[in-house]
């Protein structure tokens, strides 16, 4: 790759194909079986699915397992604690994969009847998975102007892809990285890092950044 290619950031954008596993649980003991032995892109749709289809609406977060364990299995405890699991943190799907199992077998040690639990027919948490292709937009920015521009014209795919799909694929640089390596804007990589993408929309996802990078810009334009 020569150092034209390095310096300019290709948005891409992606789509997704879900899936049933044909693996299900009925209570708390057969989900954490489950969710030992799904391949991590099941983890992945359970954790992160609500986030792509919230493109105006910001509901509280409810990954899929927090959603089951809380009004399937009324388990109204357990089920803070899993949905209390701060994402941001977690630096790869088997870490997420790790710690809900970590949560979900602490919680069985305190309360072992609570194994014992079964939802009624047809209530089973349905274990899906999902394939994601992804594939370039028309959109490239070589310079700070025109990632802004970018960031107000890309799909809003693209903007989720390029948020939470290169958190768990690191084939492809993240927005921070080529900020920092390409641009050498570490600061401004620094604040993109600190938005917390769980908790708003993706148009106020989108805003957010926009914001960001504006601002720097007037800062270079009064320098």
């Amino acid at each position: 790759m020569d150092n034209k290619e390095e310096a300019t950031f290709q948005f891409y954008s992606s789509q997704n194909l879900i899936f049933l596993t044909g693996r299900k649980a009925k209570n708390l003991e057969e989900l954490l079986s489950g969710i030992k032995e799904v391949e991590e892109m099941s983890i992945y749709y359970h954790s992160h699915h609500y986030l792509d289809q919230r493109e105006f609406l910001s509901p509280e977060p409810p990954n899929d397992f927090f959603y089951w364990i809380t009004h399937d299995l009324q388990n109204k405890v357990l089920g803070e604690v899993v949905a209390s699991i701060d994402l941001r943190q977690m630096h790869s799907l088997k870490e997420i994969q790790s710690r809900i199992v970590e949560v979900i077998e602490r919680s069985l040690m305190q309360n072992v009847e609570a194994s014992l639990t079964n939802v009624s027919p047809g209530e089973e948490f349905l274990f899906m998975s999902v394939r994601t292709f992804v594939y370039p937009t028309k959109y490239t920015a070589a310079s700070l102007s025109e990632f802004r521009y970018c960031l107000r014209s890309v799909p809003i795919n693209s903007i989720y892809f390029h948020i939470f799909g290169t958190r768990f694929n690191k084939s492809l640089s993240s927005m921070s990285e080529w900020l920092s390596t390409s641009l050498n804007e570490v600061e401004l990589a620094q604040k993109i890092e600190k938005i917390d993408p769980y908790t708003i929309t993706l148009e106020n996802l989108r805003d957010a950044l926009i914001r960001i990078v504006e601002k720097r810009l007037m800062e270079k334009n009064n320098a």
